[in-house]
């Protein structure tokens, strides 16, 4: 009885437009053979309340669409979520979430929604795309029941893939940023951390097409060959 229970109340009670909305959610489009230029890419970042996968919560999303192969601004999406009763981490303060701007948040369920109905049926690029993976899959579970299946491509792995001759290692977006000369103005929320990540994205879609790499299915079957010749014990 006591498992039932437990099970019942993970289950998000929700309204009934909102089922309706979720409902409508289109089902991520499987990788093919369109071009990288063809493809419409969302480049996301999550500002969340700490590191760890499963007690932290998203506190908010920033994403911008690359299109006809380039940034389309006009194309943006930015949402805090309101957390009542969230407890300020730290570092919460450093990407300037503070109590204020919190408290002007969205529910989070609706902003999800939001985002959901903002991404389609799109694959989705971030740096480190593991952590942002799981954190907004398991927020959708929690806020809506909804199951993430779009592909994520991880623009961290990209870059060393698509620049061997880099000396970088384990780098972050800062390193990168810097070591193809970019020129970003602010940093440090996810709006424009997901602007950053995009254009790095852009550097290396070209760097891909250089390396006759010309399809998002052709990226992903790489990026798995890197990842296992990385994994072997002779590499």
């Amino acid at each position: 009885m006591k498992l039932f229970s437990w099970l019942s109340a993970r289950v998000p009670t929700l309204d009934a437009t909102t089922l309706a909305r979720v409902g409508q959610l289109p089902a991520a489009k499987p990788l093919d053979g369109c071009s990288l230029r063809e493809q419409r890419w969302i480049v996301v970042d999550l500002e969340t309340s700490g590191l760890n996968l499963h007690r932290d919560q998203v506190l908010s999303i920033g994403a911008v669409v690359i299109e006809d192969g380039a940034i389309d601004l006009g194309q943006c999406f930015e949402r805090t979520l309101l957390r009542p009763g969230q407890s300020i981490n730290p570092s919460v303060l450093i990407h300037g979430l503070g109590p204020s701007a919190l408290a002007a948040g969205s529910d989070p369920a609706q902003a999800l929604l939001d985002f959901m109905e903002f991404v389609g049926d799109s694959p989705l690029l971030a740096f480190h795309a593991p952590f942002d993976q799981h954190m907004l899959a398991r927020a959708l579970k929690d806020s809506l029941g909804y199951r993430l299946q779009h592909p994520f491509f991880d623009v961290a792995d990209m870059a060393p893939l698509l620049c061997p001759h880099a000396t970088l290692r384990e780098a972050g977006l800062d390193d990168w940023i810097g070591y193809f000369k970019l020129h970003v103005e602010e940093r440090h929320n996810a709006s424009a951390d997901a602007l950053a990540t995009a254009e790095l994205a852009l550097i290396l879609f070209s760097r891909a097409r250089q390396q006759q790499i010309h399809s998002p299915l052709n990226l992903q079957q790489r990026l798995d060959q890197w990842k296992r010749r990385r994994q072997s014990p002779s590499f």
